[in-house]
């Protein structure tokens, strides 16, 4: 019996706004019931709070992750108006790469049980169909189109399905269960000698445009125009059988194989074969996402980007050529002569001529199945690593609803992956994707070599680039402009004279941004937590906390930049480092366990706060009776961030002027006395070299009662 095709990613465009509407429900419910019915094959409870690798969320958290993303970001553009279960959102946030802010310490995290996930998922589900059935449509979707964040989430949904499966394929074995909707290819047998193939000069125009008529993630837009020189590919994918004679030959002993990096990795992981290889005596097995199989010689093997590095070196020892993995750009080379379309997969009616979008199996299977021209799986069966760390192309554009997709990528430490494997489902099954994961993560994931006498080139910046997060670096570490003194630290001064002799055990950065006044406050306190809504802006001061530098770009006039460096030792606060941490968080949604400080600095953040009465109501409850909290802003209201009514002042109010200094008081005299202000406190943000924003933000220190 035929496999029931798994819905694609629907054409945001068309006429009848009703069948679209439709065809999106059933996109969404698809999408949701094929995740949860991924967590069915798990046996036991147990199962969901046993980490499957220590670099990661056990699986409760991917349970719950995928549903309160939705709620999260309908929230935040502002397409419904309440939180579902506020502790699971907040709990459920952020956590899936390794990340600083990511925050993986299982002492920060309590849990829920499976059932009150269950029920949560429920919920969500309710709100999202309502949500589509009753939202007003009216087409074509586009970036900035209030569905696109519905969409959001079924695509990120469908991320998770295949991360969620290759954890679920590091997980134990007695945690797992055979089941009918998850069943393997059970074909196997001797693999066949790879070869070259040709692959002639091409020239590609790589990048989306907005009005393409399906759904995209930031990174996959802008504009690349390159060309690239004749290589050779080989036709097949490496197979087991071929990694098998790496391994024979000593290629996990050979250090001169491996770079520093994959080395380290190599050490740590104790890695002496391809992850997912069991031995069984003499013989090899090979664990799939359920169960072990004796070892299918001739499928793909799958490895992280050290093991297909190596391997390439190796091949290029013994045979004298010069082999290694390709670009991205020659992958798109090789797509092209392939005669596969940027969307082939992504749009094809029918099951695909490929192991791809859960068309065929729930497993790799022969390397020789799908031809694609004269080569074979060039999209399907696993992905293929690549040498490029992923870059922004010209043009790139965060999307405002979800800022930290691919920025924090963007640290040369991330390759892109290209391809998809059997599970690549939605946006993953395109061409024009563009994931990119850390070079010792696992996924379904192998590689074809290349042959080329001209080296790879990164494209990827040590600068970082993005204008606003570039612009914030210089407000926070640059230099001083119009001698208007360092905002940041002359905040972060106020809240030290004004601590006197208090206890200075911990103190809280809200809305930290990029994070200079933390490492100020550092200077006072024993410990320091940043927070922020954008890892776009904690990633910087993570950087700083643990290389002690960074480096930016700002912009001078048209396509003039300078470059600026700065260092936590020109500053005098490399030896207060250690004593500051970065977490991403929601102000009004933080996680319990970031409580009982002595000091609250809030700069900049209340009239950005999507609900700041919620958050100035009950801050108190973050600290410690006798604590400070310091407020800074220019209350500079704006209904993009606050929808006007829970402003918390700017307005009249029973015919009289309510200014948001006498809305702090009415909200925070329930459980504060004021203790010094309101004061004023100038700050400048230089956009370029002739334009400044000269701003007056207004400062008040509230000692809780």
């Amino acid at each position: 019996m035929a496999r029931p095709i798994f819905p694609r990613s629907p054409l945001l465009t068309g006429v009848n706004v009703e069948q679209k509407r439709a065809e999106i429900l059933a996109y969404f419910h698809a999408t949701f019931d094929r995740y949860e019915q991924l967590f069915e094959v798990l046996t036991c409870a147990e199962a969901y709070f046993s980490k499957p690798i220590a670099l990661r969320h056990p699986l409760i958290f991917y349970f719950g992750h995928t549903a309160t993303f939705f709620i999260n970001k309908l929230l935040l553009a502002g397409l419904i108006d309440k939180r579902i279960n506020p502790e699971l959102e907040s709990i459920f946030a952020v956590g899936v790469d390794e990340m600083s802010w990511d925050d993986l310490g299982e002492g920060r995290y309590d849990w829920p049980g499976v059932d009150a996930v269950k029920a949560y998922r429920k919920a969500v589900r309710v709100t999202v169909e309502q949500l589509i059935r009753n939202l007003p449509l009216i087409l074509p979707i586009g970036w900035e189109h209030p569905w696109w964040v519905i969409l959001m989430g079924i695509e990120h949904e469908r991320i998770h399905l295949e991360t969620s499966s290759v954890l679920i394929r590091q997980h134990q074995l007695k945690y797992v269960a055979p089941h009918p909707a998850w069943e393997p290819c059970r074909e196997a047998g001797t693999a066949p000698s790879n070869e070259l193939v040709d692959i002639p000069p091409a020239t590609l125009r790589l990048g989306r445009m907005h009005s393409d008529p399906v759904y995209g993630w930031d990174n996959e837009y802008g504009s690349h125009e390159v060309s690239t020189a004749a290589f050779q590919a080989s036709r097949y994918l490496v197979s087991n059988q071929e990694y098998l004679a790496f391994v024979e030959a000593g290629g996990y002993a050979d250090d001169s194989l491996w770079t520093d990096e994959a080395w380290s990795w190599k050490i740590f992981a104790r890695a002496e074969h391809p992850s997912f290889w069991v031995r069984d005596g003499v013989h090899w097995r090979l664990r799939l996402m359920l169960e072990e199989v004796a070892m299918p010689w001739n499928w793909p093997v799958e490895t992280n980007c050290h093991e297909a590095r190596a391997f390439c070196q190796w091949k290029a020892r013994v045979s004298g050529a010069a082999v290694r993995l390709p670009s991205e750009d020659e992958w798109q080379a090789l797509r092209q002569f392939a005669g596969i379309t940027q969307d082939t997969a992504l749009i094809a009616e029918g099951a695909a001529t490929a192991n791809i979008q859960l068309d065929h199996y729930a497993s790799s299977c022969p390397v020789t199945e799908f031809a694609h021209g004269p080569l074979f799986d060039v999209i399907g069966n696993v992905w293929q690593w690549t040498e490029t760390p992923i870059y922004p192309f010209a043009g790139f554009q965060v999307h405002p609803v979800y800022d930290d997709f691919t920025t924090p990528t963007f640290d040369g430490r991330h390759n892109l992956i290209k391809g998809g494997s059997w599970i690549a489902c939605g946006n993953e099954a395109s061409p024009s994707s563009r994931y990119a994961f850390r070079r010792h993560f696992f996924q379904h994931a192998g590689f074809r070599y290349i042959v080329s006498s001209v080296p790879a080139t990164a494209q990827a910046s040590h600068y970082e680039t993005d204008r606003l997060v570039s612009e914030y670096a210089e407000f926070h570490y640059g230099d001083t402009y119009f001698d208007v003194p360092n905002f940041p630290r002359a905040l972060a001064q106020l809240a030290i004279d004004a601590m006197g002799d208090r206890p200075a055990a911990k103190a809280l950065d809200l809305g930290c941004a990029t994070g200079r006044a933390s490492f100020e406050l550092a200077r006072h306190f024993g410990q320091v937590t940043g927070i922020d809504f954008s890892a776009r802006f904690i990633g910087l001061g993570a950087q700083l906390a643990d290389q002690g530098r960074l480096r930016y770009t700002l912009v001078d006039e048209g396509e003039l930049v300078t470059y600026k460096e700065r260092t936590l030792a020109e500053l005098g606060l490399d030896q207060v480092a250690n004593r500051v941490e970065f977490f991403q968080g929601d102000a009004c949604n933080l996680k319990p366990v970031f409580s009982d400080y002595d000091l609250i600095l809030a700069a900049n953040l209340i009239d950005r706060l999507y609900n700041p009465g919620k958050f100035l109501a009950a801050v108190h409850q973050r600290l410690k009776p006798g604590g400070l909290l310091l407020i800074a802003s220019p209350y500079t209201w704006l209904a993009e961030h606050t929808k006007r009514e829970a402003w918390v002042g700017g307005f009249k109010k029973d015919g009289e002027s309510f200014t948001t200094f006498d809305g702090l008081k009415a909200i925070l005299g329930k459980h504060f006395c004021l203790l010094r202000g309101p004061l004023s406190v100038p700050f400048v943000i230089r956009e370029t070299r002739r334009k400044f924003q000269h701003t007056i933000s207004e400062v008040s220190i509230w000692e809780r009662c």
